[in-house]
């Protein structure tokens, strides 16, 4: 009897199923794996409004592949088959923070290295990504919000010194004001100065208002939040 092509011979089928013992390993070490990838994620992104449960969702993902994982084995037909049965899944909620995408792409691979049997790879990889994630969770961390400022805008006749007007006004309220406008007002009879200044106490910023509309030249004078 003539051999049979290699290329022509049945492709073997996939690989056996794991013993339940090391089956049970594999999914309570995705499951381990999936809390520490969790603990990272609280740990480097905190309590975010919107997160929802990403911490829950990273736990049952982790233990998920680990299943399809050992499903799968090494066999094609059952990976194409898994793909078209789960494409009818479709995701409605809107990641907003891309890390929230990267963890879940870990808690994935975390999974799939469980379900292999790889904990090499798991082991190394939870304490690299962690450490990069901790180290950029304090790179990137958002500016101090700048302090709130008060619009201040002051008329004065024209003739009039500004300086001289308001000078002593703002050094007996410690005040050290920024010129942020010029212009003029009636016509050109007076002059309208905008200053910034640091938000302060409504009390205090009654009598600074009261204290400037008494000074000489002043025509008015509004403060603005």
């Amino acid at each position: 009897m003539r051999d049979v092509p290699a290329d022509l011979k049945p492709a073997a089928g996939p690989a056996p199923l794991p013993s339940v013992e090391v089956l049970v390993e594999r999914v309570a070490l995705a499951m381990l794996l999936g809390f520490v990838v969790a603990v990272v994620y609280r740990l480097t992104v905190g309590r975010r409004t919107g997160a929802g449960g990403l911490p829950t969702t990273l736990v049952l993902l982790s233990v998920m592949l680990a299943l399809v994982t050992v499903v799968i084995r090494d066999s094609l037909a059952l990976a194409f088959g898994l793909v078209g049965a789960l494409s009818i899944v479709r995701f409605r909620t809107v990641v907003e923070d891309t890390r929230d995408t990267a963890f879940v792409i870990f808690a994935v691979v975390v999974g799939m290295a469980a379900g292999a049997g790889d904990t090499t790879a798991a082991l190394v990889g939870i304490p690299a990504v962690g450490l990069a994630a901790w180290a950029m969770h304090w790179f990137d961390r958002p500016a101090a919000p700048p302090a709130p400022q008060l619009t201040l805008t002051v008329r004065i006749g024209l003739g009039h010194d500004p300086e001289a007007a308001l000078g002593p006004v703002f050094t007996r309220h410690n005040l050290s004001p920024r010129l942020t406008g010029v212009a003029t007002a009636r016509q050109g009879a007076a002059v309208e100065y905008t200053y910034a200044l640091p938000a302060a106490a409504p009390a205090a910023m009654a009598k600074l208002v009261a204290d400037a509309n008494r000074a000489e030249g002043v025509q008015g004078v509004e403060l603005r939040g």
